[in-house]
């Protein structure tokens, strides 16, 4: 390739240059757009690490969705459905402080770091609501703690969402949210699947008095689920890489390497940001969000209340509702991705 193009000093002495102005040039971004087998497998294994952190965040916060309540009348008979709003909205509230944080630690740091400790946070998170039954008061605070945990460790999808939104192409973004999206509406399927599976242990389970822990349809899916975070924190150690690509494909720095000299982003390859657009979408997803947590919060007392179910039929038929809502969700980012491809967006 040194060979194709002449120098000045040659062409200068009449001889021809093998390629043109143009044809050197065209040649010179087509290197620059061409990338290696090897950065692009290592790319999209980092990408599929990222759909795997979105499921299992997904997950941690539906596996115990239907069984909160229950869960709450059985180590704490003072609390009452008011409190249990507050135990559902700690979630949330700690996943909206952690989320800007995460995200700025992002900016200027490896993704790797915010991933890790999210991760971590959430696998203190779940192993401490499983011990809430051991203190002799004030069960219902240590349960609102825990959650409130979960759900700060779950700020990491803004480290997701914006690791996928620069490691893709233009071409390749759309494909890869819809999945990123996709992931995040399977957890919402597959956690209560697996309360409503773990609803098979029953309410007394096993306990095991070497470490005071009772294993039962309540404390096996939060314990089930920080399994899968220290999966998720190995497989970020082992396979998760940083990467960024224009809008073109082509292979560009990160901000977030160490060592990076500037931090400073080209404004043509980043682009102009239609901020009404991202305002319009963010206000999208808070109606979404908003309308789940209404459901969440009163489906399974109110169930309990109308029908006369126990708290373990409660468990069970709430899953296999929450199931099939779930199932209609990836159905309906399926045809959104199908359609966005079809329409060339």
């Amino acid at each position: 390739m040194a060979a194709a193009v002449c120098s000045p000093e040659v062409a200068a002495e009449g001889q021809e240059p093998l390629l043109s102005g143009g044809e050197a040039a065209e040649e010179e971004e087509s290197r620059e757009v061409v990338e290696t087998q090897e950065h692009y497998k290592s790319r999209w294994r980092s990408i599929w690490i990222m759909y795997l952190t979105m499921f299992l965040s997904s997950v941690g916060f539906s596996i115990v969705i239907m069984s909160v309540w229950p869960y709450l009348q059985k180590i704490d008979p003072t609390a009452d459905a008011s409190f249990l709003g507050w135990i559902i909205a700690s979630y949330s509230i700690g996943q909206m402080v952690a989320s800007p944080l995460f995200g700025l630690w992002s900016n200027y740091r490896p993704r790797r770091e915010p991933l890790v400790v999210s991760t971590a946070i959430s696998v203190a998170a779940n192993c401490l609501y499983a011990y809430v039954h051991v203190p002799h008061s004030h069960n219902k605070y240590y349960m609102l703690t825990a959650r409130a945990l979960v759900g700060f460790g779950a700020g990491n999808v803004a480290v997701v969402r914006s690791y996928i939104a620069g490691a893709t192409s233009l071409k390749e973004r759309t494909s890869a949210m819809a999945n990123t999206s996709a992931c995040q509406a399977v957890g919402f399927i597959l956690g209560p699947v697996f309360q409503t599976c773990f609803t098979l242990i029953g309410e007394e389970g096993i306990t095991w008095k070497l470490v005071d822990l009772q294993l039962n349809m309540y404390t096996a899916p939060v314990l089930f689920g920080a399994l899968l975070g220290v999966i998720n924190i190995i497989l970020i150690f082992a396979i998760f890489r940083e990467h960024r690509v224009d809008d073109m494909g082509r292979q560009s720095k990160s901000i977030n390497f160490e060592g990076e000299e500037s931090g400073v982003l080209d404004q043509d390859a980043e682009g102009n940001v239609d901020h009404v657009a991202v305002v319009a979408i963010n206000f999208l997803f808070f109606v979404i969000l908003f309308v789940f947590a209404v459901f969440e919060t009163i489906a399974t007392p109110l169930t309990m209340d109308m029908y006369s179910w126990t708290r373990k039929e409660a468990v069970f038929y709430n899953g296999i509702i929450l199931s099939v809502v779930g199932i209609e969700s990836v159905i309906v980012f399926m045809v959104v991705k199908t359609l966005s491809k079809r329409n060339k967006e």
